[in-house]
């Protein structure tokens, strides 16, 4: 099958086109070798496709953030983000997860992997509680309690 520089007889290489955004969607050198490209209309390439057979797909939110892409070797990921575009979560085909919480300030305080590596800087809560609601929450009375270094 003939590539479309050599279906137009095209002799000046590299061979561009673009879409009206000027995103280049497709390209092809003087070896016959090209690509194309499809985006979205935020102009985020949404698939790619070249010579060799090899294609990747992404998908984005509303906010442009990539949330999904896969490609023709077989590989996948997925992301989610919070309200901040903070990505909270991401899993990939090769079974790998990652959970991140943030902070109020955007600083990641918490981090967990699917390798069972978990970074928790969240802060502590503590709690004060007198002797006798010790004892009530235990169930005892408050003469049978005592406190052990």
């Amino acid at each position: 099958m003939k590539t479309i520089a050599q279906q137009l007889s095209i002799k000046d290489f590299p061979f561009i086109i673009t879409d009206k955004d000027g995103n280049q969607t497709y390209s092809e050198d003087t070896y016959g070798f090209w690509n194309k490209r499809e985006y979205d209309e935020n102009g985020k390439e949404t698939y790619f496709e070249n010579t060799t057979g090899y294609w990747s797909k992404r998908e984005y939110d509303k906010n442009g953030k990539q949330t999904y892409s896969e490609n023709s070797k077989g590989l996948w990921i997925k992301r989610e983000y919070d309200s901040k575009g903070k990505e909270t979560y991401s899993e990939d085909s090769n079974g790998f997860w990652i959970k991140r919480e943030y902070d109020k300030n955007g600083k990641e305080s918490y981090y967990e992997n699917s390798d069972r590596g978990i970074i928790d800087n969240r802060p502590k809560k503590h709690v004060t509680l007198t002797m006798k609601e010790i004892a009530q929450k235990l169930g005892v009375a408050i003469e049978t309690l005592q406190i052990k270094d």
